[in-house]
């Protein structure tokens, strides 16, 4: 290997590399602040095309609100060509049984629930297929996912549209109420079954309520009435035993008393 220079009479040479350092430096020098001048910035250009105009107007919150309502319409009218009521005289399908069975029950119960299918006819279905133990566990997952399932789209789809239309006294109240005492309204309105179990999923979707509030308060609140409906089913065979009495009166007592305290609080509401 060479030095970098060799002295021959006192002069210094530079090797071939050590110039092509020194030429590539002054370059830089020279060169590298012009550069560094001359190459501006290009704008990004905003998205105005017609692809971002039709992906904003799909994703505004009427849009989604008007989704909404086409998916509810469809499980709605689904429900209706399917016919549940058929679970109460048929049974469910002879290929299912025993766990697998009540799990799939209550995936079904939680999409009946979404397409408004009333729920004391689902509780009545879990107790006459299952029994009043498997019955009453299967109907509760069942509630507890389709009020998941509504709470979900209500929340994605129809809050942003929904929520500058409480303009009514009553409304705010309402929303007032659910927002700040979620968990406390929501077992008041599962407990006394004088609210519909869809229209209390997506007025609390509509609410400011937390998820966890709403899904334990959900399972907590429906427990009475749920296991009153399934020990019915379980026991409709014979309308005149002791747990079928019973349960009758679990069922009624409750929605008396959710009348009464509805009644008693219409000025309430009225006056906020």
């Amino acid at each position: 290997m060479l030095d970098a220079t060799t002295r021959s009479g006192g002069t210094a040479t530079a090797t071939p590399q050590a110039a092509a350092t020194e030429l590539t430096v002054a370059t830089d020098l020279v060169v590298g602040p012009e550069i560094a001048v001359a190459a501006p910035t290009v704008p990004t250009a905003p998205r105005t095309g017609p692809a971002a105009r039709l992906l904003r107007a799909l994703l505004s919150p009427w849009a989604r609100l008007s989704l909404l309502v086409v998916l509810l319409a469809a499980a709605a009218s689904s429900v209706f060509l399917f016919d549940p009521q058929r679970l109460l005289a048929d049974g469910w399908p002879p290929q299912l049984g025993g766990a697998a069975a009540a799990v799939a029950f209550a995936a079904a119960y939680g999409l009946c629930t979404v397409a408004f299918v009333p729920r004391p006819l689902l509780n009545l279905a879990a107790g006459a297929v299952f029994g009043s133990q498997l019955g009453l566990g299967s109907a509760l997952v069942g509630t507890v996912l389709g009020a998941g399932a509504a709470f979900g789209l209500g929340r994605l789809l129809g809050q942003d549209a929904l929520r500058p239309l409480l303009r009514a006294r009553w409304l705010k109240a309402a929303d007032g109420q659910l927002s700040r005492h979620g968990f406390r309204s929501m077992m008041v309105a599962r407990l006394f079954p004088g609210v519909p179990f869809w229209a209390a999923n997506y007025c609390a979707a509509v609410s400011r309520m937390g998820w966890l509030p709403f899904l334990v308060a959900t399972a907590l609140g429906s427990i009475p009435n749920t296991a009153a409906y399934a020990v019915a089913g379980a026991r409709a065979s014979s309308p005149t035993s002791p747990a079928f009495l019973i349960a009758m009166a679990l069922i009624t007592v409750p929605a008396l008393a959710g009348t009464v305290v509805a009644w008693r609080k219409r000025h309430h509401l009225r006056g906020h």
